[in-house]
């Protein structure tokens, strides 16, 4: 029996070069990059979660939780303008005025030195349905203080506007807006819409959704005048 020769010995391989890892001090690339990824966008929400709503012309408003959205946010009305009046004048020259459920007119003008609350709203929406009671509740509250309550009915009908005040006894004036011209002015996108505008007309707060009594009551009491000792009951 002969001895087999040998096996040749295999050529070495070259071992693989690493690729060099940056780090910055005792951190790895990846992770550096990592906790600034996580700070852009804790940014990001902190500024978006304290950017008042429509505080520049090119911000989109935010909806609060709740609210029924009808489209996708848009530009609109910012706090201090003068709020629009509640006619407009469409392209064919023909003017369309906001009436209430009496078939008469509601005009901002004639509520100068009041401070008014436009509520835009429609029967079929749940959110508005769930709003009513505090709706109800504030007008009764603030009515002799200077507030004037506004809901403006979304593309309904009078008789739609009727039956929901009576059925939930509503004492405040409630405009219209049957064929959504109103709507469309103040570029309104979801229900209810919230305008607070003040003595003077200005437009001084907008909230895209329904209201709470602790934000109402903040709201209302900072636009009315402050309340004097033995100006009658609270």
């Amino acid at each position: 029996m002969t001895d087999e020769p040998p096996a040749e010995d295999a050529a070495p391989q070259p071992k693989p070069t690493a690729t060099p890892r940056w780090r910055v001090g005792p951190f790895s690339l990846r992770q550096v990059t990592l906790v600034i990824g996580v700070v852009a966008v804790v940014a990001v929400a902190l500024t978006l979660a304290n950017a008042p709503l429509g505080r520049t012309s090119n911000q989109l408003p935010i909806p609060e939780p709740g609210a029924y959205i009808l489209g996708s946010p848009i530009p609109g009305l910012n706090r201090g303008d003068l709020a629009p009046e509640l006619s407009v004048t469409r392209s064919d020259g023909t003017t369309y005025q906001l009436l209430d459920l009496d078939g008469n007119p509601v005009r901002l003008a004639d509520l100068r030195g009041k401070v008014v609350w436009l509520n835009f709203w429609a029967s079929w929406c749940p959110p508005c349905q769930s709003e009513t009671p505090l709706l109800r509740a504030m007008d009764e509250r603030y009515r002799d203080r200077g507030l004037a309550l506004v809901g403006i009915q979304v593309q309904q009908t009078v008789e739609d506007g009727q039956r929901y005040a009576a059925t939930y006894s509503l004492r405040y004036r409630i405009g219209a807006d049957v064929t959504g011209d109103i709507f469309r002015a103040y570029r309104v996108f979801a229900l209810p819409t919230q305008f607070f505008v003040d003595a003077n007309g200005v437009v001084r707060s907008i909230v895209n959704g329904p209201m709470t009594e602790a934000s109402a009551t903040s709201l209302i009491e900072g636009l009315l005048p402050v309340r004097t000792p033995g100006s009658g009951s609270p």
